[in-house]
């Protein structure tokens, strides 16, 4: 392992951490990336799909490249979310276990900026933070970057909005002769429009196999449903995955919302994140989504950055993204680290002319999904049922004279022959609900 990582010139004491992590091979965006930014003085444009390392592409050569005599903020890390700067922060710690004279802090938005300033006030080499605070940061000047050598631009494709707002103000603050790496898993014209503005005109560019999505192990999929059936659908597949971690994609928070609580009243172990809900929520459903305690995490699409957690094993498209990027970040959180991993997309008859679209741009295929029947349908839902009578708690406010009566009632019946009972009325009430929404539908019509 240390010969290939030290073929690339990284360090004794970084290979050292690598080795207690068990990373033994560099992916591809490491091994183009590491030589280059070790050895060169240029400004770097680094292309690669989600999940393939690019934190380790730019974090190790940083911490290589850190002055320890110097003890003014060197490099900055920008990303778009609390979550991916989390993420990175905790990665770059561990890259740098046996070189402790090495400073990392991170200064992200979404909790109290107290703690951070007060941090800052200790000498610090590698800032890691989200655009709005460090632009706050800066305005009440509790950090100094004008002596900073690198600014890391991460997953810049999510970030163009943040970075058209604040980035000259970022910018203004930085020494002219810094150098500026950035990453992305996507070159969109307004990333183009950026390097152009910001970075030099000596550019190196590397890109790592651009032309698949995610990566060979990714299946893609698609369904088409009627509104109506939608939910029951995404059930039935939810059932069939019983035990495996999977995240749902909605385009808006609203959405979000309204399917986690569909999801929770069916008994799903599932979690809502969402840029409105505060840090301290967000951050207590992504640990217990890392430590397996619920399943599925039902998210936008800026919310779900920084999510690398390698067992997830399918994602949901529950509405098509409106741009082609964002399909690449959502896909790409499965199927990670070598994995095999399902992308879902679920249609409406009037989406699925635009498949073929996302097939051309992004070099994909889609296959179709087999969709259940409605039989298969009303025996998940059925079972779902089944789940919440077993999942609902006893009523203790009940009184002992009603539960009496009604123990009255089924005394005689065999715990197999209540079953039959409960089961026979609900599947008529179903269907007498059915007759009635027809029924309904016919009378509108009229």
């Amino acid at each position: 392992m240390s010969k290939q990582f030290s073929a690339l010139g990284i360090s004794e004491p970084i290979l050292k951490s690598l080795t207690d992590m068990k990373i033994s091979v560099p992916t591809e965006i490491q091994e183009k990336s590491i030589p280059i930014l070790l050895t060169k003085t240029d400004d770097f444009v680094g292309l690669a799909k989600t999940g393939t390392g690019k934190t380790a592409a730019f974090g190790l050569p940083l911490l290589q490249l850190i002055d320890l005599d110097n003890k003014n903020i060197q490099a900055i890390i920008l990303v778009p979310t609390r979550e991916l700067g989390h993420q990175i922060f905790s990665n770059m710690e561990t890259y740098a276990k046996y070189l402790p004279e090495i400073s990392i802090a991170a200064t992200c938005g979404g909790i109290p900026i107290k703690p951070q300033i007060e941090r800052l006030s200790n000498p610090t080499h590698i800032v890691i933070a989200t655009p709005g605070r460090l632009i706050d940061l800066i305005k009440r000047n509790t950090i100094n970057v004008k002596q900073a050598k690198y600014l890391v631009l991460d997953e810049a494709d999510e970030m163009v909005t943040a970075l058209k707002e604040g980035l000259d103000e970022i910018i203004a603050e930085l020494p002219k002769n810094r150098r500026t790496l950035l990453f992305s898993a996507t070159m969109p014209g307004t990333i183009k429009q950026l390097v152009q503005k910001y970075m030099s005109k000596h550019v190196t560019q590397v890109s790592a196999d651009m032309k698949t999505v995610g990566n060979l192990g990714i299946d893609h999929q698609y369904i088409v449903v009627d509104p109506i059936e939608k939910l029951d659908v995404l059930m039935h597949f939810l059932t069939s995955k019983e035990g495996e971690r999977g995240i749902i994609f909605c385009k808006t928070k609203a959405a979000v919302n309204k399917l986690a609580k569909n999801l929770a009243i069916n008994r799903f172990s599932s979690g809502a994140l969402h840029g409105s809900l505060t840090q301290p929520i967000r951050d207590r459903i992504m640990e217990q989504f890392r430590e397996g305690h619920i399943n599925i995490l039902v998210a936008t699409d800026l919310a779900a950055r920084g999510i690398d957690v390698k067992e997830i094993s399918y994602v949901v498209n529950y509405h098509l993204p409106d741009v082609y990027e964002a399909y690449v970040h959502r896909s790409g959180r499965t199927a990670r680290a070598g994995a095999k991993g399902l992308s879902l997309t679920v249609l409406q008859k009037e989406e699925a002319g635009e498949l073929a679209d996302f097939e051309k741009e992004l070099g994909i295929k889609f296959t179709e999904f087999k969709k259940p029947d409605a039989n298969s349908i009303e025996e998940n839902n059925t079972f779902l049922w089944a789940k919440q009578i077993f999942k609902t708690k006893p009523n203790h406010e009940v009184s002992p004279i009603l539960k009496d009566k009604i123990k009255t009632v089924f005394h005689h019946l065999t715990k197999d022959e209540l079953i039959e009972k409960m089961l026979a009325s609900y599947l008529l009430q179903n269907k007498n609900e059915a007759i009635s929404k027809t029924e309904t539908t016919v009378k509108k019509k009229r």
